[in-house]
């Protein structure tokens, strides 16, 4: 959206040259206009909101607010008003009259709408054609006035005709400078949103390592990576303010230890089906929770109280979950997105990392996957993925049902079981 060059715009825009579009700000005064403010954007953010929202989030606004939308015409809902009025006469001379008289004739406006940036009809692109189009920019339509002394219908249809393809040809020298630009706007916002919450995190640690003590801010988030025994990982501390105690979250490496785990343990079913075929689901969860306890020295349990419900694998740290999974076996799309529904409804605030365990007993497994791939995004918590990796497992980002703000890892893995 061209919101913040309205001053430009206003400046040199279609006002300051009558009818003409195209004919205002250049476009290269414009994309060094946004880019330069897409750049400054995460300044003007409050330190908690930046720090509490998600950088992809944080990325997604920001684009969102700076790239620009090239409008696109729909001609084929193009609509036409007719009326009775002075017509200006050309043929003066032949008539026998002074230029600039008029008589009765027929007036036409022709509106076009159109989708995007109406403020783009005012920027002059880097392509300059000798003849501009000329026509207003009404509530999201583009109007072009057309007059005769007596109508020639299809001489008319041609000259509105050659309006509209003059208008698309300077929309299309537009889209040859902004598509690049849009594309390259996400890395420069990320770039500053980046740089921007390392620098907050920076001098509030530097402000904290002072020693004096520092008003508390209760919505300050604090997250820590909680070591796994029986597999060395190193603790990574994330600090937004110092004086809170930091919340244990699960690393990334042992996140997928546990999945890699989990996954073993569920091959073991699909090579051995004779062992596994009269068990159900919670036989089934008891293998995963054998295996998990193994490694995590007794941290994993079954049928756990959480938040709102009842979880079939939990992993604790001290007093905190880490990791939770739930193990069902598969009932088609909606019973699966209920599933996800169910183990979103078991995380706390804290939770960030999960997993869902579907065991296929059906014939065409192949379309199971498939179903799952093109069902998690219709999730109403779904942020992003699917991201297959495998041709099992399936990772997304969800938000937390209490907090959209709260990302929430939600891995899912598909196996083929015994009937």
């Amino acid at each position: 959206m061209i919101m913040r060059n309205r001053e430009l715009l206003n400046r040199y825009g279609p006002s300051a040259s009558g009818d003409y579009l195209f004919n205002g700000t250049s476009i290269f005064d414009i994309l060094h206009n946004q880019e330069r403010q897409a750049g400054n954007a995460p300044t003007s953010i409050n330190d908690d909101e930046l720090l509490n929202t998600p950088t992809d989030d944080l990325v997604d606004r920001l684009v969102a607010q700076f790239s620009i939308d090239v409008p696109v015409l729909d001609r084929a809902a193009a609509w036409v008003d007719s009326s009775e009025g002075p017509v200006a006469v050309r043929d003066y001379w032949s008539r026998g009259v002074e230029p600039g008289y008029t008589v009765l004739g027929t007036l036409l406006r022709l509106s076009v709408p159109f989708s995007g940036d109406a403020e783009a009809f005012a920027i002059q692109p880097s392509t300059i054609a000798s003849g501009p189009p000329r026509a207003r920019v009404v509530q999201g339509a583009i109007v072009i006035a057309y007059s005769a002394v007596e109508l020639n219908p299809q001489q008319a249809k041609a000259e509105l005709e050659d309006v509209i393809d003059n208008i698309e040809k300077h929309l299309g020298w537009l889209r040859q400078s902004v598509n690049p630009f849009n594309e390259k706007l996400k890395t420069v916002v990320r770039t500053a949103v980046e740089a921007r919450k390392a620098k907050v995190l920076k001098d509030r640690n530097s402000i904290a390592a002072l020693g004096f003590n520092l008003k508390p801010r209760p919505d300050a988030p604090k997250t820590y990576v909680a070591p796994v025994k029986r597999k060395p990982v190193g603790v990574q501390t994330v600090k937004a303010m110092a004086p809170f105690k930091p919340e244990p979250v699960l690393d990334e490496e042992t996140y997928k230890h546990i999945l890699k785990i989990m996954e073993g343990m569920a091959h073991v079913m699909e090579r051995s089906p004779s062992a596994f075929e009269t068990m159900g689901e919670e036989a089934l969860r008891q293998h995963f929770l054998v295996q998990l306890n193994g490694q995590f020295e007794g941290a994993a349990t079954g049928e756990t109280f959480n938040h709102s419900g009842k979880t079939d694998i939990l992993i604790r740290e001290k007093d905190r979950n880490i990791f939770i999974a739930e193990c069902k076996f598969w009932g088609g799309e909606k019973a699966f997105l209920d599933t996800i529904t169910q183990l979103l409804g078991y995380l706390s605030w804290r939770d960030t990392k999960a997993a869902v365990v579907i065991f296929s007993q059906n014939v065409d497994f192949s379309k199971v996957l498939a179903t799952i791939e093109t069902a998690i995004p219709k999730h109403p918590n779904h942020k992003r993925g699917p991201v297959k990796e495998s041709e099992t497992r399936f990772r997304s980002v969800f938000g937390n049902p209490t907090d959209a703000n709260r990302e929430v890892i939600v891995t899912v893995m598909a196996f083929n079981v015994p009937k």
